[in-house]
């Protein structure tokens, strides 16, 4: 019984803690509206997509065209300053950016991108902002004052060769 009581003691001490995911934090420099670099790691906002950089709207108001991407880049700055960004990763994309759920303050930088418009609650896996993107589009915030094409499909029309049709 001793002995026994012995190698489960020695097991537990000897076997792997479970694996925490690193936090990285810092300050952070925008790349585009869902993507962040800190201390030289870029890092994809989980669970959004923002319009980008080359994307344009139209918006419903003058009827004029903008680049949306640029200012949902111009948004998440605003949103950031100078402040430290603290990120949880959660593994890495197909690009092999870190993935994280970021804040400021306990505040979800991609729960607040969605909620303000300048972001869509992206399709896989599981849509975590969908409440925060339907008021969003209630409120016809950012993007949802616009004519747009949603991101994915900007890109994959861009892939195909398909112009923007605005």
């Amino acid at each position: 019984m001793r002995t026994a009581l012995l190698l489960a003691a020695t097991l537990l001490l000897c076997a792997p803690a479970q694996a925490e995911k690193p936090t990285i934090t810092g300050r952070a420099s925008v790349i585009d509206g869902d993507t962040i670099e800190i201390h030289g790691t870029r890092i994809r906002l989980a669970g959004i997509d923002a319009p980008e950089s080359r994307q344009t709207c139209t918006s419903m108001t003058t009827g004029q065209n903008f680049r949306c991407g640029k200012q949902a880049a111009f948004h998440l700055a605003d949103m950031i300053g100078t402040q430290p960004v603290s990120c949880q990763t959660l593994g890495t994309d197909r690009y092999r950016r870190t993935l994280a759920r970021c804040s400021i303050r306990g505040r979800d930088i991609g729960a607040t991108m969605v909620r303000d418009g300048w972001a869509l609650a992206f399709m896989r896996p599981g849509r975590v902002y969908r409440a925060e993107e339907a008021d969003a589009k209630a409120q016809k915030s950012g993007l949802w004052g616009t004519r747009f094409e949603r991101p994915w499909e900007w890109r994959a029309a861009q892939k195909s060769g398909r112009r923007q049709p605005y």
